[in-house]
């Protein structure tokens, strides 16, 4: 990686205030908000730790402005994922282990040799399905690369618990470790249940813990067995729960309470009310 050379002052201002300036703006801005003598302190003191959290939530930003087909915000919501590479990439850059080229030229390779059928020999004649193998066999063959010779090594610790689940039983499956009939997954999904009122039952909370996250993961196995994301599941049930809820606070309200006042059976009749109509 060839040594890095700020800009003057006065071309550093130009380029900062150039509303034209585009990528290599958005770089020399952040460039200047990690300069340690002149740049902002918050900026100063964050690392990859402190600032990957951000990166998780300005992804689901992202995701959460396409679900509702807002894409004037999502023009924004992009940008300010795409500031998160460029967060990373400067702090990279200080630390000489990469720049944000060094990345852009890193996933450009990784594209062309993962579809050769575009950019190589191979014919491009092929069905989604068929590439999805292709993908598979190219991404085996970079673990392999990085002596990630484990069926599971390679997923990344740091996903959401879901998403996580679900990549380690799809790694599984490809090797025949999996349930063939929903029927199966489901007798195990009671199974958990079982044992997990019976740990509940000893009132022992690291018992509790695991039989729930046991129960959890078959839950997962079993949305992938039905095709159904569930990261994506969850979002939504906790979407219709806040529409719901809205809905008892917003009807409460007209009788001058709040749900602190008010009774369950109210509540819940309110919240049929609000299934009742779609909400």
């Amino acid at each position: 990686m060839p040594p890095f050379n700020p800009l003057p002052r006065s071309e550093s201002d130009r380029l900062c205030h150039d509303e034209n300036g585009g990528l290599p703006r958005l770089l020399e801005i952040m460039r200047r908000l990690r300069d340690p003598q002149t740049g902002c302190p918050w900026d100063i003191e964050q690392d990859f730790g402190t600032i990957a959290p951000y990166t998780i939530e300005e992804a689901y930003e992202v995701e959460d402005a396409i679900k509702r087909q807002d894409w004037a915000e999502l023009e924004g919501e992009l940008g300010d994922l795409l500031l998160q590479t460029v967060y990373h990439t400067q702090m990279g850059d200080e630390a000489g282990l990469f720049d944000f080229h060094s990345v852009a030229n890193t996933i450009a390779q990784k594209m062309l040799d993962r579809h050769p059928h575009v950019f190589g020999d191979e014919s491009n004649q092929k069905s989604a399905a068929q590439q999805t193998r292709d993908w598979e066999v190219q991404k085996a063959r970079e673990r392999a690369a990085r002596n990630e010779s484990g069926v599971l090594d390679g997923v990344a610790q740091g996903l959401p618990a879901l998403m996580r689940a679900l990549k380690l039983q799809k790694r599984a499956a490809r090797v025949g470790f999996d349930w063939t009939e929903i029927e199966d997954v489901l007798s195990k999904l009671r199974e958990e249940a079982d044992e997990l009122a019976a740990a509940r039952d000893s009132a022992d909370k690291d018992h509790i813990t695991e039989e729930f996250g046991d129960f959890l993961f078959v839950a997962v196995n079993l949305a992938r067995h039905l095709d159904v994301e569930p990261e994506a599941a969850l979002r939504a049930a906790n979407s219709k729960f806040t529409r719901r809820f809205a809905h008892i606070e917003a009807e409460l309200a007209k009788e001058g309470t709040r749900p602190a006042d008010s009774t369950l059976e109210v509540m819940d009749a309110l919240w049929n009310d609000a299934k009742a109509n779609g909400l």
